[in-house]
């Protein structure tokens, strides 16, 4: 998706281009990946051509004053992260894209019936990731539908930003103004941190070191703005969301365990939904201690599946161990990069991912 996409190009002739690019493809990948990539380059596309940059917007009287508010906010944060955090200084998230939607993609992830490791998709130039991205929601449900049919447990997950890895500037989103000024921002940095340092075939050590800048991030950026109140209500969400999590992964771990066991199908699936079951139970308790914050009630209304359970460590598992990589640079994000740049280079023959001289 990287070099498949055109950002400064516009209205036919850059439509002519992607065509073009879809036909070259055709031998390489076949008619239905073809068509697939085609969407995908459209979809990027559209929000392109939907992209203003942000002083126009914060100029137009249109613009709602909760928008214009949380745009000042994020190109402020923009700036903090180039000049304070060292990431890249470019023309991504300086424009504003309203798409007229909730999630700028929808992922498809899925997982087979008694397993929880996630299917893998492959594409030229971004590698290979566990999950199938759509920028429109009725392809991800179609798509989702299909694997459904093949006995597969699959999860369609709304996303509201994605990053095109520095190829090209990707603009703010209306669906990443989030009206929690940390949420905002902490995002912002997290898709700015993917185009810092970027693995092929590798997303538990990519997201893990994007959550983990964004945090820190995060940190700075309250001391920076001298918002202690902010910073502290930051650290419970923060806090909760891990104790959410840790509650997930262990689901998780108990339903690896029991596909690991010689089981006739019929035990299988029922004691499946059973360890479903003592998940939403182990949830109410759980939420007893959060003075009412709900923040995950939907999500744990949906009829859970393994797919829900498979990305979980993606984001988390390794966080602790670049947190102990900038502390030992002594909180100096430009050693810590060169850090992470040179682990990311070294080969890993063990078959695991190597993060910190560890093996997962």
């Amino acid at each position: 998706m990287r070099s498949l996409l055109d950002s400064h190009g516009s209205g036919l002739a850059t439509r002519h281009r992607f065509f073009l690019l879809a036909v070259l493809l055709v031998p390489l990948f076949g008619c239905s990946t073809v068509g697939y990539y085609f969407d995908v380059i459209n979809g990027h596309a559209e929000i392109i051509n939907r992209a203003e940059p942000v002083p126009d917007v914060l100029a137009s009287d249109t613009t709602r004053p909760a928008v214009k508010a949380a745009l000042v906010n994020l190109q402020q944060a923009r700036n903090f992260a180039s000049t304070d955090l060292l990431l890249p200084d470019n023309g991504s998230y300086r424009s504003y894209a309203d798409i007229g939607r909730e999630y700028a993609v929808w992922n498809v992830i899925a997982t087979e019936q008694y397993s929880v490791k996630p299917k893998q998709w492959c594409y030229p130039f971004a590698g290979c990731v566990s999950y199938k991205g759509f920028h429109h929601k009725q392809d991800a449900e179609a798509q989702a539908n299909e694997l459904q049919q093949q006995g597969y447990d699959v999860y369609v997950a709304g996303a509201r930003a994605y990053s095109t890895l520095g190829w090209f500037d990707d603009p703010l989103l209306n669906t990443m103004l989030y009206k929690d000024e940390a949420l905002r921002v902490e995002l912002l940095f997290h898709e700015l941190a993917h185009q810092k340092i970027y693995v092929e075939d590798n997303s538990a050590f990519n997201e893990a070191f994007a959550t983990l800048v964004a945090q820190e991030g995060v940190r700075r950026w309250f001391e920076y703005t001298h918002n202690n109140e902010a910073w502290q209500t930051y650290q419970v969400s923060v806090q909760r969301r891990l104790a959410f999590n840790a509650l997930l992964r262990a689901t998780r771990q108990q339903l690896d365990n029991l596909y690991g066991q010689p089981l006739d199908s019929a035990t299988m699936e029922l004691r499946k939904q059973a360890i479903f079951s003592a998940l939403k139970a182990n949830y109410a308790t759980l939420k007893q201690t959060w003075q009412g914050d709900d923040r995950y009630d939907s999500w744990m209304a949906q009829d859970l599946n393994n797919a829900h359970l498979a990305l979980l460590g993606t984001y988390y598992d390794q966080v602790p161990e670049f947190q102990a990589m900038l502390n030992q640079a002594n909180g100096n994000l430009a050693v810590f990069y060169e850090q992470v740049a040179a682990l990311s280079e070294k080969p890993d023959t063990t078959g695991g991912t190597r993060v910190s001289g560890l093996v997962r």
